[in-house]
C-alpha cells in the first residue's frame, strides 16, 4: 500500500500533465505541439535520471533510497507549479521524472521481498497498481481540478499526495539489511548483456501506442468527437480503467508464460488504433477504444520486467529502473510521433497512426530476436540447476 501510494502520486502528476496540456499551453502562449514537450522532458528526465540515481545510489538501502527520490519528487513538483514560463515548466518535469525509474525499480525490489521467489511479475503489477489507479482517479480528477483552479493546482495536489506517500514508506516499509544495495560494479555488469537492450528497444517502441494515444486524449474529445471538455476527465478515466484490468492480469501471465502477455497486449492494440485512427470521431466508439488501448498495452510491461530481471538476474532494481526508462522513452517516442502527424496536418486522430507504427516495430522486433532470448533462457534455467 506504501508503495503503490508512491506510484499513485508519480502517475497522478505524469498523466495529469497531459489532461492539462491545453491549459498551460493558453497560459503560456504557446501551441499545443510546443507544450507537448514539457511531456518530453518528464520522459527525458526518467530515461536519464533514473538509471544514473539507480547506479550512483547502488550500495544504499532501498527504503531510504525511496525517502530520498520522494523528497527529490516534492521539489519538482513545487517548482512546477511555481513555473512562470513554458522553459521553466520543462526544466521542473525534467528534475521530477528523474524520480520515476528508480523508484519503481526500488519498490519492486521491496515488493519481490515481500511476496517471496516466483511472483516478479505480481511483485510489479503491484506496484504500478498506484500508477493505474492514477490513470483512474487521480489524473481525471487532477484534470479537473487544473480546469477549474488553473493547471498550477494539479501540481499542489500532486505533492500534497507525495508527503504522504513519504509518511506511508517511513511508517510501513520494512525497515531491514534483506533491502541493502550492492556493488556498482554488480549493477553495471547488467548493461553488457544484449538483451537487456534488444527488451528495452521491444518496450519502448511498443508502449509507445499508450502515449500516441493518451497524451492526445483532450484533442480527441473536443476536436475530433466533438463532444464537451468536460468529458475529457470521462475519457482520461475509462482509459484509466484499461489500464488496471491489463496490469492485473498481465502480472498473472508474467508469473506463468515468458511471453504471451507481451504478444498478446502489443497484437491485440494495433486492433483498437485502427479503431481510433478510422471511427474516433464518434464518442460511443471512441471510448471502447480507449478502455482497450489501455488494456493490452498493460498486458505487456509486467512480461517485460519479468525478462529484463531473468537476462540480469544480478541487478533487480536496475533492471526495475530501466523498464521504467523505457517506458518513459515510449512516452516520448509516442509523444513526438503524434505532434510529428499533426503538425503534418493529418488530423487529430492520425495520432493513433503514429503509435501503431512504432508498436508494430516493437513487435517485429521482439518476434525476430525471441528466439535467441529463449536460447538464452534455457542456458541461465541449466546453470542455477
Amino acid at each position: 500500500m506504501a508503495l503503490a501510494l508512491g506510484t499513485f502520486a508519480i502517475g497522478t502528476g505524469e498523466f495529469g500533465s497531459n489532461g492539462i496540456i491545453q491549459l498551460f499551453a493558453a497560459d503560456m502562449g504557446v501551441s499545443i505541439p510546443q507544450a507537448t514537450y514539457a511531456v518530453t522532458a518528464y520522459a527525458v528526465g526518467v530515461m536519464i535520471g533514473s538509471p544514473v540515481i539507480t547506479i550512483a545510489a547502488a550500495r544504499l538501502n532501498r527504503k531510504r533510497l525511496l525517502l530520498a527520490l520522494i523528497l527529490l519528487f516534492l521539489v519538482g513538483n513545487l517548482l512546477s507549479a511555481l513555473s512562470v514560463n513554458v522553459g521553466m515548466l520543462i526544466a521542473a518535469r525534467f528534475v521530477t521524472g528523474t524520480v520515476q525509474g528508480a523508484y519503481f525499480g526500488a519498490g519492486a525490489v521491496v515488493a519481490a521481498y515481500v511476496y517471496g521467489p516466483g511472483k516478479g511479475g505480481k511483485a510489479f503489477a503491484t506496484v504500478m497498481a498506484g500508477l493505474t489507479i492514477a490513470t483512474i482517479v487521480g489524473s481525471p480528477v487532477g484534470t479537473f481540478v487544473g480546469q477549474q483552479a488553473g493547471w498550477q493546482a494539479l501540481y499542489v495536489v500532486v505533492t500534497a499526495i507525495g508527503l504522504l506517500a513519504g509518511a506511508a514508506i517511513l511508517l510501513w516499509v520494512p525497515t531491514t539489511p534483506d533491502l541493502d544495495g550492492g556493488p556498482v560494479a554488480q549493477e553495471l555488469g547488467a548493461l553488457r548483456r544484449p538483451m537487456v537492450w534488444v527488451i528495452m528497444a521491444v518496450a519502448a517502441l511498443g508502449i509507445s501506442s499508450i502515449f500516441a494515444v493518451y497524451t492526445f486524449i483532450g484533442p480527441y474529445v473536443t476536436d475530433a468527437a466533438a463532444a464537451d471538455e468536460s468529458l475529457i476527465p470521462v475519457a482520461l478515466a475509462v482509459f484509466g480503467v484499461g489500464m488496471a484490468a491489463g496490469n492485473q492480469l498481465g502480472g498473472r501471465l508474467a508469473d506463468r508464460y515468458a511471453y504471451r502477455g507481451l504478444v498478446l497486449g502489443y497484437g491485440s492494440v494495433l486492433l483498437f488504433l485502427i479503431l481510433i485512427a478510422t471511427a474516433g470521431g464518434t464518442i460511443w466508439l471512441l471510448m471502447p477504444a480507449l478502455f482497450g488501448v489501455g488494456a493490452t498495452m498493460m498486458l505487456a510491461i509486467p512480461t517485460i520486467q519479468v525478462l529484463l530481471t531473468t537476462y540480469a538476474p544480478e541487478a533487480p532494481t536496475l533492471m526495475g529502473s530501466l523498464n521504467l526508462a523505457s517506458l518513459n522513452l515510449a512516452n516520448a517516442l509516442g509523444a513526438v510521433g503524434g505532434s510529428v502527424t499533426l503538425g503534418a496536418g493529418l488530423g487529430t486522430l492520425s495520432t493513433a497512426w503514429a503509435g501503431l507504427v512504432l508498436t508494430a516495430a516493437g513487435l517485429l522486433l521482439f518476434v525476430i530476436t525471441a528466439p535467441h532470448g529463449a536460447r538464452l533462457r534455457r542456458v541461465q534455467t541449466a546453470a542455477v540447476a
